[in-house]
């Protein structure tokens, strides 16, 4: 089984976001599927994907907050500032976080730990919606 679509992930603010049930929303096939891989290809360079905590809101928080000393905003001395001060370092973390995941899949869902979640990071002020190309390959039911 390959299956392929396109999520469309609503707009978001600046910080980093729970979206796993969004994800799943947008892929009804995955519970057809047995065993098997889903990949997740975020098609943005000024927002990221990643997997952390998804119980606890402070932790998302405290990404936001890291990554913001990590990458500040309104540094001297870059060239690509055509779209804004927070265009070019929401670039600068979308390269760190990377902008796919790969994830197990088992009797029809994700293999996910009991406390792991999709975020994504949305790393301009308005970023807008998110596009992720959505590819599943495994033996069906």
């Amino acid at each position: 089984m390959w299956q392929q679509t396109t999520v469309i992930l609503r707009a978001r603010p600046r910080g980093f976001h729970l979206v796993t049930e969004e994800i799943l929303v947008g892929l009804p096939e995955l519970a057809s599927c047995r065993v098997g891989l889903l990949h997740l290809w975020l098609q943005h360079t000024s927002a990221s994907l990643t997997i952390n905590e998804n119980a606890d809101a402070a932790v998302r928080r405290d990404f936001e907050r890291f990554f913001n000393r990590l990458v500040p905003q309104g540094e001297g001395g870059y060239e690509h500032d055509y779209e804004g001060p927070d265009d070019l370092p929401a670039h600068f973390k979308a390269s760190l976080l990377g902008c796919q995941l790969l994830l197990p899949v088992t009797a029809g869902r994700l293999a996910l730990g009991t406390w792991q979640g999709i975020y994504l990071g949305e790393h301009r002020d308005q970023g807008g919606a998110r596009r992720v190309l959505a590819t599943l390959q495994g033996r069906g039911n």
